[in-house]
């Protein structure tokens, strides 16, 4: 019975300190029939002649250069190049699990079409690892071990860029990586969200992902908080938001002030609520901010909430919740 051939999909660029052990820990994986579509994006150090080595020696790698500038670029010609039925992206400093390809597949297999199949994520670095990354490596595996991504995506990316496997026909139907829109992992988990692909629930630890001080997510203008902001609000507007009920923004703080700014130049109407005695009164881009009180009177309101305080967002919960609104689908933290 032939086996189904999965295509992995690099980029990379001047990565070449992490390329030997990130390509060993492919080579070592417990299902063996992939091709590694990796492309070089205009790097200056070593890698791409460290990776022809690779290349000749195995003729799974399919090592390219590509003609454009970035990581959508680098993606768009190496999915284009690619032949596997399934298709997964992989990061050139991170390693894989011996299992993860494996895994993943059986997964996919098991729940057919529509699905994502995922895993859990453990992030190591030469020092010590930052307390944020540790806070968001526990919330995404704990959304991942019950398959519940979704609910909370316009927190942050609830799919690992370099931890997914889809179909290439589902990844067609969601657009694969046509859009040119940073940040790009979080646009394609947001398509995945539209189109209706269920997360599969994993309790299998399948990837390592490395953090260090120049990692591109760390650095490039691309992944600042704004493009964020912009890219969650876009895909509120289109998914969730519901013209017939009042939209309530509460927070004023950066967030708040630049969701509020957004929704403005969308010309959708929304209600302003904060907590701060400060500001309440007081008129932001010709918006009065009234206090959070305010939400008790409106019926069936949709809230986004900017506030990122770990304690205030737990008694908001308790609010919205007395008030019969729903996670997910009657509010949305967006930090």
């Amino acid at each position: 019975m032939q086996q189904s051939l999965i295509s992995i999909l690099t980029p990379f660029k001047n990565s070449s300190a992490f390329l030997s052990p990130y390509l060993e820990s492919i080579l070592n994986q417990t299902y063996s029939h992939w091709e590694l579509i990796i492309v070089d994006d205009h790097s200056t150090d070593e890698g791409y002649n460290l990776l022809a080595s690779f290349a000749q020696a195995d003729h799974r790698i399919k090592l390219l250069k590509t003609n454009g500038n970035g990581i959508i670029d680098a993606l768009k010609l190496a999915f284009k190049k690619s032949s596997g039925h399934y298709i997964t992206r992989m990061d050139s400093d991170d390693l894989m699990s011996p299992n993860k390809l494996e895994v993943m597949l059986r997964d996919l297999k098991t729940h057919g079409n529509g699905h994502v199949a995922l895993g859990l994520v453990s992030y190591f670095c030469e020092g010590a690892l930052g307390e944020g990354y540790q806070n968001y490596e526990k919330w995404l595996n704990g959304l991942t071990k019950s398959g519940t991504n979704y609910t909370e995506i316009y927190k942050e990316c609830v799919i690992p860029s370099p931890c997914w496997m889809v179909s290439r026909e589902d990844l067609i139907t969601c657009g694969a990586f046509e859009r040119d829109v940073y940040p790009e992992d979080y646009d394609l988990a947001f398509r995945f969200y539209q189109n209706g692909l269920k997360c599969i629930p994993s309790n299998n630890l399948l990837h390592y992902w490395r953090d260090y001080q120049n990692r591109t997510s760390r650095t490039h203008d691309h992944y600042a908080t704004n493009h964020f902001l912009k890219l969650k609000l876009h895909y509120f507007l289109e998914i969730d938001y519901d013209i017939r009920r009042p939209l309530v923004l509460w927070g004023a703080g950066f967030k708040g002030k630049f969701c509020a700014k957004l929704l403005k130049k969308n010309k959708v109407p929304f209600i302003w609520i904060c907590n701060n005695p400060k500001k309440i009164g007081k008129h932001i881009y010709n918006v009065k901010l009234r206090a959070d009180s305010t939400i008790n009177q409106l019926h069936q309101p949709q809230v986004i909430v900017t506030v990122a305080n770990k304690k205030s967002q737990s008694w908001i919960t308790t609010d919205l919740e007395n008030l019969y609104l729903m996670k997910a689908k009657d509010y949305f933290f967006f930090c």
